[in-house]
């Protein structure tokens, strides 16, 4: 891409599609106000790609003009995403996730029936109108194998398929089209808190909401005022359930003591660890339980806009938190003035485009205001300089679905649930060799074993191995049933909670396959600015799979001892959490190989 305008022009249609966005160009200067809405490259990209199916060169032109961004610079922003394509492709595209959860319940046989019907992976079909790509996780692993249809044009299609079979992949490629899946996600425990609402009311009705305690909370939150629901906050110990197990309380109370002005909210809907669909079940099932406990958190904090950054492949979420947000803001329940409270708080979604790196907070944050996703540099920290400069609370969806239950009951009653260092009740995805794949509630403490139960059981000894957390996680061995699912259980146990993950394995699975996806995986999903991460993810994968082409019987010291030295560099000096456990899963799976090697095809 040249540093400069090209004599590339924007299509009619392209140019809608960027209008559609920005509004119309007439009496357009340019200049500092064009700047100041940097932050909507993003928006105008998807909706360039959503209707054409791919980025020209025209359209970036266009697009680049309109906001004062340089060409060069806005180019660097679309080829960041997945999700985004700067060379022609077919407006038909089914992307079919091959990750770990898909990679053991099928997904080869799929993509090798795609290819034979409709050419390798990228390649427009015959008639040019349809393709096919490898995803990595959807979120979609308690119903794998899974895909997501998406077609551009003047009304485009994006939709989650799960399960999924190769005729039916084929099918609806060819058509163009997927049925909606109207069935309510499996979810268990007791008792139910955070899912109580899962399959029961009306996702998009906000009366059926209300009809089940909606936006009590919030009225008790204004009865307390927000220095009350801080305090709340904090004697409930709640700990943040991304993985960083940050105090949720503290990030709220600094936000609210910070100077600077605006202060802003950013509920991080990014959810693309493998292996995790939690979020996605809590915004497709519970959309006003998200809004309403933005607002809270809101309210507390002192912010006056929230922005949800939805990651890009949750269509269904999209739809349902947009229509969450539009009925809460014509029910006086987000705008100028929060139920006549005098407060003033709105929120915004933002959609990423397949990169995940962008959950990290401070990528996150880049992407937002229109830059690559790349991590900063910490400190500052986020509740000092966060988005656009600003203080910035930032949380996951199950984090703040926590905070009406905690206002409610009060954050003493909440820290007597689970653990003393582990407080609360923890949302665990389960899948792979269990009879009942789904979404768990339980509280801090209770064992592995007792999960697993919930799901169906498995029997010891049929068990190959568990992934903990993710494939930023690490794997255990059926001898670590009676762990306790705590933050101190995990950390005593060389292991981590993560972002909830639980996959379990039998004796058909080939670990050897799961092992190399998982290095594959963070070798993509490296954003490569930083050259620990960069380099250390490919060096990684590399001495791996002459690991694994070894069979393990040949496998040499060297190599061993290189992976483990890649993974102390990349944890010691990687500027991100990305870098710093890309080697976890490998190096937990490295103490037990001898298990991993005997399991697959020869």
């Amino acid at each position: 891409m040249d540093l400069h305008f090209t004599a590339s022009v924007e299509t009619d249609v392209e140019r809608s599609a960027i209008d559609g966005v920005l509004g119309a160009a007439g009496g357009w200067s340019g200049g500092h106000d064009a700047r100041e809405r940097r932050h909507l490259l993003l928006p105008v990209l998807h909706a360039i790609a959503e209707r054409v199916g791919w980025i020209s060169a025209g359209a970036l032109n266009y697009a680049c003009r309109r906001l004062a961004v340089a060409p060069a610079d806005a180019y660097g922003v679309a080829t960041f995403y997945a999700m985004f394509s700067t060379a022609p492709r077919a407006p038909g595209v089914l992307h079919v996730c091959d990750d770990i959860a898909c990679l053991n319940a099928g997904s080869e046989t799929i993509a090798r029936r795609l290819g034979d019907v409709f050419g390798p992976a990228g390649e427009p079909a015959a008639d040019g109108r349809v393709t096919w790509l490898r995803s990595p996780c959807l979120g979609l692993c308690d119903r794998a194998p899974a895909a997501l249809l998406t077609v551009a044009g003047d009304e485009p299609v994006a939709r989650q398929i799960a399960p999924l079979d190769a005729d039916a992949a084929v099918a609806h490629l060819q058509t163009g089209n997927a049925p909606a899946s109207a069935a309510a996600p499996h979810v268990g425990g007791a008792p139910l808190r955070l899912l109580r609402r899962i399959g029961r009311v009306d996702p998009e009705s906000l009366d059926d909401y209300r009809r089940h305690d909606g936006y009590r909370a919030l009225e008790r939150a204004f009865e307390l005022g927000a220095p009350g629901v801080v305090k709340e906050t904090l004697a409930s110990k709640l700990l943040g359930r991304g993985g960083a197990a940050f105090p949720t309380g503290r990030k709220m109370q600094s936000v609210a003591g910070a100077p600077a002005r605006p202060h802003y909210l950013v509920c991080n809907a990014d959810e693309s660890e493998p292996g995790t669909f939690k979020d996605r079940i809590l915004m497709e099932h519970d959309p006003f339980a998200v809004i309403e406990a933005m607002t809270i958190a809101g309210f507390a904090a002192g912010c006056e806009r929230g922005f949800i950054y939805l990651r890009g492949e949750y269509p269904l979420a999209a739809r349902r938190l947009a229509g969450a947000i539009a009925e809460a803001r014509a029910g006086g329940l987000l705008g100028d003035s929060v139920m006549k409270r005098g407060f003033a708080f709105d929120v915004e979604i933002r959609r990423g485009a397949g990169a995940y790196i962008c959950g990290e907070e401070t990528a996150l944050f880049n992407s937002i205001e229109g830059k690559r996703g790349e991590p900063r540099s910490k400190p500052p920290f986020p509740v000092e300089v966060g988005l656009f400069g600003r203080p910035t609370i930032v949380n996951n969806v199950e984090t703040l679905a926590n905070l009406p239950w905690i206002v409610l009951e009060g954050g003493a009653a909440y820290a007597r649930l689970g653990t003393p260092d582990s407080t609360g009740t923890r949302l665990f995805c389960v899948s792979g060799a269990v009879p009942q794949p789904g979404l768990y509630e339980v509280e801090h403490g209770t064992t592995l074993g007792t999960l697993l139960r919930l799901a169906g059981g498995i029997a010891p000894e049929s068990i190959a191995t568990i992934l903990l957390g993710g494939a930023a996680g690490s794997f255990v061995s059926a001898d670590a049933l009676a762990l306790p699912l705590s933050f101190e259980g995990a950390r005593a146990a060389g292991a981590t909670l993560g972002s909830g993950v639980v996959m379990v394995f039998d004796a058909k699975a080939d670990l050897r396959a799961v092992l190399l996806r998982i290095a594959q995986f963070f070798r993509e999903e490296s954003c490569g600015q930083c050259v620990p991460c960069r380099v250390g993810t490919v060096r990684q994968e590399e001495a791996l799979r002459r690991l694994v082409g070894a069979g393990g019987s040949a496998r040499t010291a060297s190599d061993l001892t290189l992976l483990d030295e890649i993974g102390r560099a990349m944890r010691d000096a990687s500027i991100c959490g990305l870098g710093q456990t890309a080697a976890n899963a490998i190096a937990s799976a490295s103490k037990d190989l001898e298990a991993f090697f005997a399991s697959g095809a020869p």
